[in-house]
């Protein structure tokens, strides 16, 4: 479909691509072509318009004030001809295109993987790329369509649909705690071998809340840092020290006996579990499908398998 002047609205999308993945390469992984065609019909676009839109070096591709000016008007309008193009077919057609999400490892293997089975047997059309790293992505640059996160979301930019929420639980397996002596305030902790999640943003910062509504903060000490929660997990098994868990990583070591719960009269603040968007005003009718199922599949008693969050 050509605008007047012989403007392409393909080239309009594969330039917004650009924009977003900040580079040739990324919005070609994005769209699914060879980024030689990214490069031409970039180069065709500039030639219709008669100025340039981006300024090439060997490191980085930067929007010019043209390019920039381009973005600002065109995009709007386009991404609201997107959404109303979902809309009118979202009542027959099939859900295909490649949908892109990310989520932590344990998440993804224990929770989101049985329920990526399950949507991609109903949608046979539609490819799944599931990225499962605990660090976190960016969902402009990587072109993805949903990641999900653990905590609390600080970035104003990102739209997020909450799916659940989690309590946190300070840790440790009995034979740790048989050689100390018994934790009974949350200034105890202070003494303990802690193990820090260096994924967090604070991993030493925690605040604790009495049962009476007393709040008590405390700054703590690690000769041990870990960035992974399986790995968090198996030091605390194997008595490496203390740490905290949210409830359903922990909740099988807790039945058997594996940890034990620290604290039971102080709570740390919940966290939350949520399906995010990368910012703009454009969600993908098969992302809105996935969000869905899985709001409907965690509402069916399918627990999810989250991490450690923030100390905050």
């Amino acid at each position: 479909m050509a605008l007047p002047g012989h403007i392409d609205l393909n080239d309009l999308l594969v330039f917004n691509a650009v924009v977003e993945a900040r580079g040739f390469s990324g919005a070609a992984e994005r769209l699914g072509v060879a980024p030689a065609k990214v490069s031409l019909e970039i180069a065709r676009l500039e030639k219709r318009l008669g100025t340039t839109l981006f300024s090439r070096t060997t490191r980085q591709v930067a929007l010019t004030e043209a390019g920039q000016a381009l973005h600002e008007q065109a995009w709007p309008p386009l991404q609201q001809l997107l959404s109303a193009v979902d809309n009118l077919h979202a009542a027959t057609a099939a859900l295909s295109g490649t949908l892109r999400i990310a989520a932590p490892v344990d998440h993804g293997a224990q929770s989101l993987a049985p329920a990526l089975v399950r949507f991609a047997a109903r949608h046979p059309a539609l490819h799944i790329d599931l990225r499962a790293s605990d660090r976190v992505s960016d969902l402009v640059a990587e072109g993805i369509d949903i990641a999900i996160r653990f905590g609390w979301l600080r970035d104003s930019s990102l739209r997020a649909v909450q799916l659940g929420e989690f309590a946190q639980y300070p840790v440790a397996s009995p034979d740790y705690l048989r050689q100390h002596r018994p934790i009974r305030r949350p200034e105890d902790l202070m003494r303990l071998d802690w193990l820090a999640l260096t994924l967090l943003p604070k991993p030493l910062t925690w605040t604790f809340t009495s049962t009476k509504g007393k709040s008590t903060t405390v700054q703590l000490n690690s000769r041990v840092k870990v960035d992974s929660p399986g790995t968090l997990r198996a030091m605390l098994r194997h008595g490496g020290g203390v740490s905290v868990l949210d409830e359903f990583s922990a909740q099988e070591d807790l039945r058997n006996g594996t940890l034990v719960r620290l604290l039971p009269a102080w709570r740390l603040a919940s966290g939350g579990m949520f399906a995010v968007y990368p910012p703009g005003c454009h969600i993908s009718r098969k992302a809105q499908a996935f969000v869905a199922f899985y709001q409907e599949y965690l509402r069916a008693g399918h627990e999810p398998v989250a991490v450690c969050v923030s100390g905050e």
